[in-house]
Order: C-alpha cells, then structure tokens, then sequence
C-alpha cells in the first residue's frame, strides 16, 4: 500500500470528443488543462476495439486503437503532458475481453474464458458481449500483468482507472495485491483507481489508492439520489459521507462515462455550481468530466460530438478554474482532515464543513438553493482561529464576510470557502 494518498485534480478524457484525431486533439488542448488547475488526465479506453465501441469491448489490450491514433501520437501525448505537469492515467479493463477478441474466436484460448458449470463463458449483467477471463489460469494473469507492463514501459504512463475490477476480485481476490506490489516496484509513483466502491477496504490493502464514490450496490453512485430535492440535500449527504470509511480514498465526481445525461442537463447550472465546490473541497481525488466545466450536455455512449469549447453558456469555466486553483494552493483542501459544521437557521439546501487541521483550517459554507442565505455557522471544537473570527475572508470569491457567528450570506448557487483575515 502507498505511504499516502496523492494528491490530483483529475480531468476525464473521451478523446474523440476533443476533436479529430482523437489524441492529437487531446494533445492540443493539455496547455487549456494545465491553465485551468488540472494535473492528471484519465483517458477512456484507447486499446484497439470493434468500429464505433466506446472502448470497453477490446479486441487486442496491447495495441493503440487506429481511429484514435497510432503509438506515436500516444507518446507524444504522454510526452506534452509532462511538459505541462499533468500525469497521464489510462483506462484497462483486465476483466473481459469483447467477444470477437482473438482469445474468445481463435479456439486455442478455450481455457482463457471463465466458464460455468456447463461449460459456457460467464459474463456480468447483461455483458453476453464482453465474456470474463479465467484468473485461474496463470498465462492469463502473466498477459494481464504484461498487458499493464506494456503501457508503462512503453509509454510511460502515469497511472490507471481499472474497469471493472471488482470481477476479478469476485474470481480471484489474491491477484491485486500481488499485480499492485510489481506495478510499484515498475514505477512507484503509479496512481491506482478501482472502479469499485470506496467503501469496501479490499481496494486498499490490495494496492490500490482510490476506489469509486459507489454504495456497497455495484455500480450505484453514492450521491445518485442526494440532489433530487433540495429539501433533502444536506441529510442525505451526511448519509453518504458517514459510509466512507477512508474518505481521503474516495474518487469523487459529478459526470463519468456511466452518469447519463450530464449533471447541468439534470440539476441545472445554480446546483451545478453548488455541487462542484462540494467535490473539489472535500477530501478524496475530484474528478471533472469531458466538458463539464464549460456545461457541455450530451450523454457519453450517444451520438458521439465535438464539444464547443469556446462555448461557456452558464459561466461556469472560471468557477471551476477558481476551485481548482484553490485546492492546490491549500493544503487544509487536499488532506485528510475534515468536520461538519452547524447552521442556523437550520436548511436542507445548504451544508458546512471545515476542512484542515486547527489554525490552518478552512470553512466551506455551500448553498445548493436558488435564494441567498445567511448563515449563522457553529464549529466544532479544536478551530478557535475560525471560530472567533469578527470576519472572514472568502478566497474563493475575493470578498470579506462577517464572522461565522454573525450570519455569512451564501448567493444562491454557489460557496464560500473562508479563512480568517491574514
């Protein structure tokens, strides 16, 4: 297991959504990352795979997919986000291949598949397409370490976001550790995601140093229902923050490639503001999805599109470079510590919190509802600097405030994130 969590602003990647060609264009665009606080990209799959498959059916893990790009254009990108300070994380899928992969179609890899009782490929939900690999067989788990090997020798890649990983817990759960520890001992600095649930504390003692902001129901988003009505907000996140036994260890996120319709499309660009200073000041990695910040809206397995990058219809883009900004020139934003605080009057749209330690802590006031409120804000105990403070100064939004006793107005759609005066 790593020493400690690191630190990262991760920004997630559908290449052809970038432009043409897909990794080229992603290429062009890392200076706009960099400028706008980003310092890892996670691409969605870029392994070889069948005509217009979003990437999770691969047909060969070792070869750059040709509508994409070629290894060329990959190590160029690996190369210019370095330049820039952004690592480059990758997205695998050791669980499964596609089923026209060579392995499932070529009759001498019969004892690659997982099978069942009677002989037939297993697979996970509806997945008939995407058969599992049989982890009892070591040539399978020497190729999947050859295939993880591939990318960081090859390429010197940063990391990866590991797809379905929980499958091969269920099959085999003695393969992680030991895949993490010859990982680290490749390249130590490696950044491990699971997609798995944050909650279940397999994910780190096998290696890994995030797990997915998921319920311990596979695939089910922790917050799915905390916005649907603003009355309920704040008791339903307190719900889903107490469940996170590690939450410095939580992948965190509004849009990812399996949220549908994106989080401005459902909730709209007042809540959107709200939600996003919620994700990248609490513990854990936040993650911005493909146009998030300029509220692109589209759905990531629909009709495939450019997003309009010049375009920015709710002004969101400077809100998200402000947070981005903020958290990596705080520390008390990019560890561990953090504890609610009280407001009065008490509303189910509006939420507090410190984050930091003692003297170098921060208070985050957050209203998720349409009208100012002014809150009368309670802290616990160990923050006296905050706590006795006549004003505050918000350096999210440049502004001095009032003391938390004596009513900090909060717009409508939007945070405050407060120190005392310097």
């Amino acid at each position: 297991m790593p020493e400690q969590v690191p630190s990262a602003i991760v920004y997630g990647v559908i290449p052809p959504r970038f432009g043409s060609p897909p990794l080229r264009a992603v290429a062009d665009r890392l200076p706009y990352l960099a400028g706008l606080g980003i310092d890892a990209v996670w691409l969605s799959p870029i392994a070889a795979c069948p005509p217009g498959d979003f990437g999770y059916a691969v047909v060969d893990e070792l070869a750059v997919r040709g509508d994409y790009g070629d290894e060329d254009d990959l190590r160029d990108l690996v190369r210019r986000a370095h330049a820039e300070g952004i690592r480059v994380l990758l997205d695998l899928l050791p669980n499964h291949t596609s089923r026209h992969h060579p392995f499932f179609t070529d009759g001498a890899h019969d004892d690659w598949n997982d099978r069942d009782a009677d002989g037939r490929p297993t697979h996970y939900f509806d997945w008939t397409h995407l058969p599992n690999l049989n982890y009892d067989n070591p040539d399978v788990r020497a190729y999947v370490d050859r295939v993880f090997t591939h990318w960081v020798s090859g390429f010197d890649v940063d990391g990866f976001r590991v797809d379905a990983c929980w499958g091969v817990q269920r099959r085999r759960p003695d393969y992680w550790p030991a895949w993490s520890r010859m990982l680290r001992d490749l390249k130590p600095g490696l950044l491990l995601i699971a997609e798995a649930s944050a909650r279940d504390e397999y994910w780190y003692e096998s290696g890994y140093d995030l797990a997915y902001d998921w319920t311990d129901d596979l695939g089910r988003w922790a917050w799915e229902h905390v916005f649907a009505d603003r009355g309920q907000i704040a008791a339903r996140l307190d719900r889903a923050l107490a469940a996170d036994p590690h939450p410095e260890r939580v992948f965190r996120f509004l849009d990812n490639n399996d949220t549908g319709p994106r989080f401005v499309t459902r909730y709209g660009p007042g809540l959107t503001r709200a939600a996003a200073a919620l994700v990248l000041t609490l513990p854990g990695i936040p993650c911005v999805y493909t146009g998030e910040e300029v509220g692109a809206e589209y759905e990531p397995y629909g009709e495939a599109g450019v997003v309009d990058w010049d375009s920015d219809p709710h002004g969101l883009r400077e809100w998200y470079r402000a947070l981005c900004h903020l958290r990596a020139s705080r520390p008390a934003l990019r560890g561990a510590g953090w504890a609610r605080a009280g407001i009065e009057p008490e509303r189910g749209d509006c939420y507090a919190y410190v984050r930091g330690e003692a003297d170098e802590a921060v208070l985050v006031l957050l209203n998720f509802g349409d009208d100012e409120a002014r809150m009368q804000v309670t802290l616990p105990d160990g923050f006296d600097a905050l706590a006795g403070a006549t004003a505050l100064v918000d350096v999210l939004g440049d502004a001095e405030v009032p003391g938390p006793g004596a009513g900090v107005p909060v717009p409508g759609g939007s945070a405050r994130v407060l120190e005392p005066p310097r």
